[in-house]
Order: C-alpha cells, then sequence, then structure tokens
C-alpha cells in the first residue's frame, strides 16, 4: 500500500479509542458469556464441538446460474476498515463492482434477531455479505441455514494467501459458509517499567510479589478461561467439576488480595495509569495503546495458554448479489489488500504474506508513517508465530442453556461478591 493510502498521523494516535469501541461492542453482546470458538492454527480442543455440514450438493445447488450484478451490499461493525475505502476503491476500479459498505452491526445478538425474520422468511436482508464473529450466533445462522455454501472454485486467493490456521476451524470445518476477517487474542499484559522480570506465566497472575497490582477482566468467560488455564485445564474440554476447581483458584487470587480490580475496557486506562502492573488484556488493545500513547505495554500469550475469537465474512443464503459479494471476499485476500486492511485494523490478520507487503510498505514510507508500519510488520499482535498459535485455545461452550447458567453461577460471585 502506498503511502497516500495510510491513515492520517492524527487518526493513528486516536486508534485506541476510536478501536476499543470495537472489543467493547463484542463483550457487550454477551458472545463471551455463551461460549466463543477460534480459528487458530493448532488452536487446542480444535473439533470439540463438531460443526454442521453443508449437503454434498449444495455448493452447486446455491451457485449454479449466479450471475455478476455490478454491486455488493456490505454489512460490518464500526471501525474496520479505512473510512476512505481504499479497498473497495480499488476492487471497483478493477472489476466494475460498486460497494454500498456500512459500519451496521454493533453486537451479534440484535443482529441475528434483526435480519433473522427475512432470512426465515427467504427474503433479502439488504446485504449481500456481512461480517459475524464465531460463537452462538454464528451456529444460528449456520443450522437455520442461512449462510451460503462457500464455492471454492471462486477463491482461489482465499485458498492460496489463508493461513492453514484458519482453514481448520471448529466451527466452520474447511470454510463450507466463511472466511475470516480479522482475530484477537486474550492474553496478558504489563508493564515492563513497573516490572524488572519477563511475565511468562498465568502463574505470575498469582505471585504475592505483585499483591493489589494485579488486574483480572470482570467478562466471566475471560475471567474463567484463566482459571482453567492455570489449573492445565483446555476451556473448550472442561467439566463442571473444572469449573468450581477454576473458581476455587481464582477465589485464592481474590482472597489474597494479589487482584486489585475486575476490569471491562478500562483495565487498558489502568494499566496507563500505573494503577495495576499486570492485567488480563485484549491484543488489539495493548498495540494500540502503545501507537497511539507511546507508552510500552507487553503483551504475552502465557505459556499455559491463551484465547482467540474470529470474525468472518459470510454471505447470507438471500443475497442478491452472491457472486459480486464471494468476488469482494476473494478479492480481500490479496496480499497487497490484505496488507492493507491490517495496516488500519490492527487485529490478527489472516494473510501470512501482509506481514511482508507491511514491510515494503515500510521500506517506501518515511518519518511517523515508516515507524508505525514497522512496529505493525514486527507486532506478534498482527501475526503471532506457529508457537503462538499452538497456545491458543478455544473457550467453553455449552451444549444447553442451563449448562451456560451453572457456569455464569460458578463464576459471577466471584466478579461481583
Amino acid at each position: 500500500m502506498s503511502a497516500s493510502h495510510l491513515p492520517d498521523p492524527s487518526v493513528i494516535r486516536g486508534l485506541t479509542q476510536r478501536r476499543l469501541g470495537r472489543r467493547d461492542a463484542l463483550r457487550m453482546s454477551g458472545l463471551s458469556a455463551l461460549g466463543m470458538a477460534l480459528a487458530a492454527c493448532g488452536v487446542q480442543g480444535q473439533g470439540a464441538k463438531p460443526a454442521a455440514s453443508a449437503a454434498p450438493d449444495a455448493v452447486a445447488k446455491f451457485w449454479t446460474g449466479k450471475t455478476k450484478n455490478g454491486h455488493v451490499d456490505f454489512a460490518n461493525w464500526p471501525l474496520y476498515m479505512d473510512p476512505k475505502k481504499p479497498e473497495l476503491k480499488k476492487f471497483t476500479a478493477e472489476t466494475g463492482i460498486t460497494v454500498n459498505y456500512q459500519e451496521v452491526i454493533q453486537e451479534m445478538g440484535p443482529w441475528f434477531a434483526k435480519v433473522q425474520p427475512q432470512l426465515a422468511a427467504g427474503q433479502p436482508i439488504g446485504y449481500d455479505l456481512m461480517v459475524i464473529t464465531n460463537g452462538i450466533q454464528f451456529s444460528q445462522f449456520r443450522d437455520s441455514g442461512f449462510l451460503a455454501p462457500m464455492d471454492h472454485a471462486k477463491l482461489p486467493n482465499f485458498t492460496k494467501n489463508a493461513a492453514e490456521a484458519y482453514k481448520k476451524t471448529a466451527y466452520d470445518p474447511d470454510n463450507q459458509f466463511s472466511i475470516p476477517w480479522a482475530s484477537g487474542i486474550t492474553g496478558i499484559a504489563y508493564n515492563p517499567d513497573k516490572i524488572k522480570r519477563p511475565i511468562t506465566k498465568l502463574a505470575d497472575l498469582w505471585d504475592e510479589a505483585f499483591k493489589g497490582k494485579i488486574g483480572m477482566l470482570s467478562d466471566t468467560q475471560e475471567l474463567a478461561n484463566f482459571g482453567l488455564l492455570a489449573n492445565g485445564v483446555k476451556p473448550a474440554d472442561s467439566t463442571a467439576d473444572d469449573w468450581e476447581k477454576a473458581a476455587e483458584k481464582l477465589k485464592e487470587q481474590k482472597t489474597k488480595k494479589i487482584v486489585r480490580n475486575y476490569y471491562d475496557q478500562s483495565y487498558i486506562d489502568a494499566l496507563g495509569r500505573g494503577e495495576v502492573w499486570i492485567a488480563q488484556a485484549w491484543s488489539g488493545d495493548i498495540f494500540q495503546k502503545n501507537v497511539s500513547e507511546g507508552s510500552n505495554l507487553k503483551f504475552v500469550i502465557p505459556e499455559e495458554g491463551a484465547t482467540m475469537w474470529t470474525d468472518n465474512m459470510c454471505i447470507p443464503i438471500t443475497a442478491k448479489n452472491p457472486l459480486d459479494a464471494i468476488m469482494l471476499m476473494d478479492f480481500l485476500y490479496q496480499v497487497p489488500i490484505s496488507a492493507s486492511l491490517a495496516e488500519y485494523i490492527n487485529y490478527v490478520c489472516p494473510v501470512p504474506a501482509a506481514q511482508e507487503q507491511i514491510r515494503k510498505d515500510a521500506a517506501a514510507a518515511s518519518g511517523e508513517d515508516k515507524d508505525y508500519l514497522e512496529s505493525l510488520a514486527d507486532s506478534p499482535l498482527l501475526f503471532p508465530t506457529e508457537t503462538d498459535y499452538a497456545k491458543l485455545h478455544y473457550y467453553v461452550t455449552f451444549a444447553t442453556p442451563s449448562e451456560q447458567q451453572e457456569f455464569q453461577k460458578t463464576f459471577e460471585p466471584i466478579v461481583l461478591g
């Protein structure tokens, strides 16, 4: 991407406040509490909950006779594309297909509720392409037959350029209904100005040397994950007995006053102020905090493991322009285009080769833009290593609402009490 396509430096400096809204919306949607799957190479617990499969003839049945209409209506979350939309402009220039891009998805539950009646009635929802988070609503869309099956013959760039990680997801095996847009990781962040030794383990969150300087997330799912992983249990494989033991582990951290507080999005400010020195954290937040404020917070995937979530591009089964939509999906997997998106989004990029492209963009840039791009290219928060991926886990999943309620009853008292 040329330097002219980079965000204005003043925008770059404001990215923390901008992007935090995206992650906070995801948290508030309740997806975490209902269980989220992930897309990552070697993610532990993969396959624990097999996803529904498309019928053998579904691809041919859906795609036969579909033609290019010259337009795409695209529904996405806020703050997920440069407002100038350079990627979409290039797509239109190359294909003649116009794109109406709307930031209309704020939370997954309300989005599903909004479009479900039309989809159930076999009617268009006004969008040919939408980005939805893997989790309970993804399963509802898929299992209700609301998602068009992917024709991978029409996705050569995805086939060529996507990390193998994203072709092995438990929530959508073989990418039958989706391909990833971006991902994020929940790990540990710490301030090296306050802590002189490297933080590498979940066990560090229980270290009494940091009494009163540790922050945990108030989201019960995120909190529970770390309790489970600290006990050596994979969240996706956990039982009610495991939950009780994880809760006891977390209560120990609380009763000894090792934890200062259980935070929502405000953990990032607590870290910045020095109120806490270590905290559970979301990868994109830490990268953006460092870029926007010049801080030096460190983000680590603990030795015992961490968790991850993914947003995915899907085509509603009633889309008016599905061929145009799948052409756009594949276009976005061209390496320069994927790099361009990553330079704005700042979350985990599903195209490994975008890392080298961003390095090339940095070499062609200068000043603040150059520094920014170099920090992107070198960041494991955008391009995790295979070792990192191997330590990422699925969230707890629930077979029934009663299981979810039992889980909540187990962990909520820790946060609320």
